[in-house]
C-alpha cells in the first residue's frame, strides 16, 4: 500500500510541486510538563489484536489476529482541537512542518474553485492537491481559517508536529498497541467501536464519506465535524474511527521511516478505502500533513 491511498505524503509525485528539503524544526520552547487533563484511566490487560477480516487488507499488517498485553495508560477522549493546538502554537512559537514547508495536501472537493483548478494534483490520486499555503491554521488554503472550528481536530500537522505538541504538554502519543485497545473500546474483535454494523437501526455513528467517492458526496457535511460528535464508546473515546487519521509513535514496519496512523477519516468509503475499522492500519511519512490527518495524546 502506498501512503497516497489514503494520505498523500512529501514522499508523492505531486505534478509541479518541488521539495527543496526538509525544514530543519527547531526545538520547542518547553514549557513547565502540564499534563492534559481529562485523560481516561485504562486498565489494560490482553487482548485480541489485529484481524483477519475478509474485508481487510492483509499487505497492510492487519493481521494475524494475536494476543497483546498492555500495561494500564492513559488516553485523550478525543482528538487533539484546533483551540488546543492554537494554545501551544502560542505558548511555544511552534512553526508546523506544513508552514516551513509552504504547502500541504488538501482534498480538491474542500477547495474553492478556482484554487482546486490551479492546485498541483497528486499523480495517481488527483483529489489530492498540494496547496500552498495550506496550513493547521488554513485548513484549504489562503483565505480559510479555523475560527468556526476551534472544537474541530486540528489537521495538517505531521507526526513531527504532533510530538512536538506531546513533549509541550506533558504527554505523548498513544503506541498502536494502546489505541487499538482503546478504540475497541471493551468490545472483543468487532469491526467497529460500537460492533459489527456500520449503522445500526440507521443511526449514523462515525464521520466518513457517503455517495460515490470521489465525485458525489451525499452526507449532510463534507470534512471534519467537532471532536465530540456521535457517541463515545465502551472506553469514553470520541470518533475513534472516522474524522481523522490518528498518528501512533509507532513506525508502520520493521525499519521503515514512515509511521503508522489509525482510524480511517472523513474521506474513507468502502468503494476504495474501508479502513474505519478499528483493526485498520495506513502510514506516511513523519513530516507529511494533510487536511484529513490529526491526533490524540496519551500518558
Amino acid at each position: 500500500m502506498t501512503s497516497s491511498c489514503c494520505t498523500p505524503g512529501h514522499d508523492s509525485p505531486a505534478g509541479a510541486v518541488t521539495l527543496l528539503g526538509a525544514p530543519v524544526l527547531a526545538e520547542p520552547a518547553l514549557a513547565a510538563p502540564r499534563a492534559v487533563r481529562g485523560l481516561l484511566d485504562l486498565p489494560g490487560g490482553r487482548f485480541l489484536m489485529g484481524t483477519e477480516d475478509a474485508d481487510g487488507f492483509p499487505a497492510d499488517g492487519e493481521g494475524p489476529v494475536r494476543e497483546v498485553a498492555v500495561d494500564p495508560f492513559r488516553i485523550a477522549p478525543t482528538t487533539v482541537t484546533n483551540a488546543q493546538y492554537a494554545t501551544f502554537v502560542k505558548a511555544t512559537g511552534h512553526v508546523t512542518e506544513a508552514e516551513e514547508f509552504g504547502f500541504s495536501f488538501v482534498f480538491a472537493g474542500l477547495l474553492a474553485q478556482e484554487l482546486a483548478a490551479t492546485a498541483p494534483p497528486v499523480a495517481g490520486v488527483p483529489w489530492w492537491r498540494a496547496v500552498s499555503g495550506a496550513s493547521w491554521k488554513h485548513p484549504e488554503g489562503p483565505g480559510s481559517s479555523v475560527t468556526t472550528r476551534q472544537n474541530h481536530p486540528v489537521v495538517h500537522v505531521s507526526w513531527n508536529d504532533a510530538r512536538a505538541y506531546c513533549s509541550w504538554s506533558g504527554t505523548r502519543l498513544p503506541g498502536e498497541a494502546e489505541w487499538e485497545y482503546a478504540a475497541r473500546g471493551g468490545l472483543e474483535q468487532r469491526r467497529y467501536p460500537w460492533g459489527d454494523e456500520l449503522a445500526p437501526g440507521g443511526r449514523t455513528l462515525l464521520n466518513i464519506w457517503r455517495g460515490d467517492f470521489p465525485g458525489t458526496h451525499t452526507g449532510p457535511h463534507l470534512g471534519t465535524v467537532p471532536v465530540k460528535s456521535y457517541r463515545p464508546n465502551g472506553h469514553g473515546l470520541y470518533n475513534a474511527v472516522g474524522n481523522v487519521w490518528e498518528w501512533c509513535e509507532d513506525p508502520f514496519a520493521p525499519g521503515h521511516d514512515s509511521r503508522t496512523m489509525r482510524g480511517g477519516s472523513f474521506l474513507c468509503h468502502d468503494s476504495y478505502c474501508n479502513r474505519y475499522r478499528v483493526a485498520a492500519r495506513s502510514s506516511n511519512t513523519p513530516d507529511s500533513s494533510t487536511s484529513n490527518i490529526g491526533f490524540r495524546v496519551a500518558a
